[in-house]
């Protein structure tokens, strides 16, 4: 079974998040999610300062088998793009909670978070796509 750390949240996509000490919200990809897609090549990123809604397509990672988009759990404003994936995207298979987020941003509604999947439901998500 995949790694799921209990602190964060998640998304169907197999997006994760994690709430900062400042209220922003660091997102990356899942163990599942990397896992699946195999040994990443390059991290198409959403632009700083821009401004994405819940729901939309905001990244693309892409793999030596395929290329996936990454989609905006909350509303919010891009601050901050780990740019160590640039020379090194591998990060995001061998550390994807750590080192291997993708970018960081300011939640429109912070509270919307609690929408969003808990560890136990997202092992349980995966329990059923995998049935």
């Amino acid at each position: 079974m995949s790694e799921i750390p209990v602190e964060l949240r998640y998304t169907k996509e197999h997006e994760w998040l994690r709430e900062q000490d400042d209220g922003t919200f660091e997102l990356g990809i899942t163990d599942y999610a990397q896992t699946s897609l195999g040994d990443l090549v390059f991290v198409e990123f959403p632009e700083e300062d821009a401004v994405i809604v819940a729901g939309d397509a905001c990244a693309v990672v892409e793999s030596v088998k395929a290329a996936s988009d990454v989609y905006m759990p909350l509303s919010g404003t891009v601050i901050e793009t780990n740019q160590a994936l640039a020379d090194a995207p591998e990060l995001v298979n061998s550390d994807p909670y750590g080192d291997g987020w993708l970018f960081r941003f300011a939640p429109e509604s912070p509270a919307e978070i609690d929408e969003l999947l808990s560890s136990e439901e997202y092992a349980s998500y995966l329990a059923e796509i995998h049935d």
